[in-house]
């Protein structure tokens, strides 16, 4: 998988290009600098109103070979029809009106009181990305986790067992974003998923039931995912956080891990799309001390967006605080 380019545009990108005043492109860009895997998410519209269908190829047909007089059955490929669906976030915020007008302006002011919502929904989108699952939860959307769930299922094939038994459990994930790869989703005909509408003045009330003028704003979030092709992704589970070291003397070999994951990967640095390694700050902890590590050659430090960060043979490893210390083994 290609590392460093990709045609298909990020959430900001469909907002810089498209939004004319550019307040949501603001929030957008606040929401993914508190959010790494917001900028490298690629976004494609849905071709089924609020559902995706993806053909996905099962089969390679192979020729045969031919004797002089002799003829051959045509060959045919296999293939499998996935549905992925979209879900819908909504919140609506408040500001007393008097208070933000007091502020000399009131817009930046409703920006400011809200960005805890909009926080909320950042980490809700980064939580689902990965843990999602509609069989527990049919109104979201399916992420990444229940997808790579069995060493048993085809997809397995593509995640590396670093040994932990038991529930203090985390996991590193290779993504490969792209369009023949993975992608988030947006209902067709909508927007790339941020949504916002100024609702204006409205009388509302208190916890007490007394009234008051306030701003109002509506914030909706339209999201879902597709994996058009598991192989292009790994994961790496079971990675026993409490046995962790630095310099890997015990506990799970991140490096020699992350080799085997990336070698799990189809074609690797070679097809479309851009590979990034996610982990949360505890696996990123122990990832920088093994980049510092002078017998280390596979672990380095990069910088992106002006900030150090480890890399593993050029693939950046980005923080996901949603992703948890405390999965079950993945058996």
């Amino acid at each position: 998988m290609g590392i460093l380019t990709s045609t298909m545009p990020t959430l900001l990108d469909k907002f810089s290009r498209s939004e004319k005043d550019g307040k949501i492109a603001k929030i957008v860009e606040l929401l993914a600098k508190q959010n790494d895997i917001l900028q490298d998410a690629e976004y494609q519209e849905c071709n089924d109103g609020s559902k995706h269908k993806t053909t996905m190829r099962s089969g390679i047909p192979e020729p045969a070979w031919r004797l002089f007089n002799k003829g051959v059955q045509p060959s045919k490929s296999t293939t499998v029809q996935v549905i992925d669906t979209t879900g819908m976030m909504e919140d609506y915020g408040k500001v007393d009106k008097a208070l933000a007008d007091l502020s000399g302006n009131a817009d930046a002011f409703r920006v400011s009181e809200n960005m805890a919502k909009l926080q909320g929904f950042n980490n809700k989108t980064a939580r689902y990305m990965f843990y999602g699952n509609t069989a527990s939860e049919p109104e979201a959307f399916l992420g990444l986790a229940p997808r790579y769930n069995s060493l048993a299922a085809e997809s397995g094939a593509n995640i590396v067992d670093a040994g932990g038994t038991g529930s203090t459990n985390a996991s590193i994930w290779f993504v490969t974003w792209g369009e023949l790869s993975t992608h988030l989703l947006y209902p067709k005909g909508s927007v790339a998923g941020f949504q916002h509408r100024f609702l204006g003045e409205d009388t509302v009330t208190d916890d007490a039931g007394g009234e008051f003028q306030a701003y109002r704003d509506h914030f909706k979030w339209d999201i879902g995912m597709s994996v058009r092709d598991w192989r292009a992704n790994a994961r790496i589970a079971n990675i026993d956080v409490t046995a962790l070291t630095k310099d890997a003397a015990s506990g799970a070999d991140l490096v020699e891990k992350m080799i085997d994951a990336y070698y799990r990967l189809d074609n690797p640095m070679q097809g479309e799309g851009r590979t990034v390694i996610y982990c949360n700050k505890t696996i990123q902890t122990f990832l920088h001390k093994q980049a510092m590590n002078a017998k280390n050659i596979n672990l380095t430090l990069g910088e992106y967006g002006g900030r150090k960060i480890p890399e593993f043979l050029g693939m950046p490893i980005k923080r996901v605080d949603a992703l948890l210390n405390t999965e079950a083994r993945v058996v």
